[in-house]
């Protein structure tokens, strides 16, 4: 009794080193390194880096979108033309949509769409939608904010 019975404890115990080494395996294969999609716990500037990266990867300015307003000043005639994504407003002066697509520009804080050569209305938001050479462009000396350019 006692031969079957240590048999069958070390056939026991190799089917659970078995069992281990192989449960082991596949979490080594899963796991990749801290941060990668295998392991999706990740720290605040891991997140702010692949938020960045990603915004830059969508082509604003140049490489590197601006997440901050910026502010500028649009002389008369002036145009500010923005890429997808950008966002204006007017602070002070005047200004008109530029809109060589004929789609007009949303303002949205009017929840309206502003077309060609009508007054953006100082003060409200307005957001690309397209980077086709919409943008604005001054009457006179204008004051504007802008970020995602």
């Amino acid at each position: 009794m006692s031969k079957i019975k240590s048999k069958a404890v070390l056939v026991a115990l190799l089917l659970m080193a078995a069992v281990i080494t192989g449960y082991a395996g596949l979490a080594a294969a899963d796991g990749g390194d801290p941060g990668s999609a295998g392991d999706p716990l990740v720290t605040r500037s891991f997140v702010e880096r692949y938020v960045q990266e990603y915004i830059a990867g969508l082509g604003l300015s140049g490489g590197s979108a601006s997440l901050e307003w910026v502010v500028a000043e649009l002389e008369t005639g002036q145009e500010f033309i923005g890429k997808a994504g950008t966002e204006i407003i007017v602070r002070s002066g005047s200004a008109v949509v530029v809109d060589p697509s004929g789609g007009g520009i949303p303002d949205l804080t009017a929840g309206k769409n502003v077309m060609a050569g009508q007054v953006v209305e100082n003060n409200h938001l307005f957001s690309l939608p397209k980077s086709d050479g919409r943008g604005i462009k001054a009457q006179k000396p204008t004051i504007i904010m802008y970020r995602g350019f």
